[in-house]
């Protein structure tokens, strides 16, 4: 006859090992990894209303900036309906969009341009910041609205429920 008393314990040692089997496996450490490699998070995103605070020195910050909107309106499946993403331009990018320095900065500008057509990414620069730099309305790229001050219309977006991005 079996011992029935130790069935219990068996059953809970044998759900202990199936549960530890079905725990996600790490990469055996070593000297240069001591804690094993990163876990990927299997995730999904709902589109939002985001509005970026851009102030860049250089090209080639502004395009990271450019990488970053293009795949987040990429993870928002482009989706006019419930994403918009508005880029706030105020710093040493701002000359960057205007007539005069189109023939240097070309592609950057055809690639902001591109990011506009679907309707879910937006630029808008500060009137303030370019007319200090001497920039008039009718120098910057068709594609980009002025705002009266980029602080202000920052604030307001965010009261509009728009999640601020840096």
């Amino acid at each position: 006859m079996r011992d029935r008393s130790r069935t219990p314990a068996l059953l809970l040692c044998l759900l202990a090992s199936l549960a530890f089997l079905a725990l996600p496996l790490k990469a055996a450490a070593d000297d240069q990894m001591p804690w094993g490699s990163a876990e990927m998070m299997d995730r999904e995103y709902e589109p939002r209303k985001v509005v970026y605070d851009v102030y860049v020195d250089t090209e080639d910050e502004l395009n990271s900036v450019l990488d970053r909107v293009s795949m987040l309106n990429n993870v928002y499946e482009s989706d006019p309906f419930e994403a918009h993403i508005v880029l706030v331009l105020h710093g040493r990018e701002v000359p960057f969009f205007t007539r005069d320095e189109f023939a240097e900065r070309e592609e950057t500008m055809r690639r902001a341009k591109s990011l506009t057509e679907g309707g879910v990414v937006e630029f808008r620069m500060c009137e303030a910041s370019a007319r200090l730099r001497g920039i008039d309305h009718d120098d910057v790229h068709g594609f980009v609205n002025l705002v009266p001050m980029a602080d202000a219309e920052i604030i307001e977006l965010q009261h509009e429920g728009y999640l601020l991005m840096q």
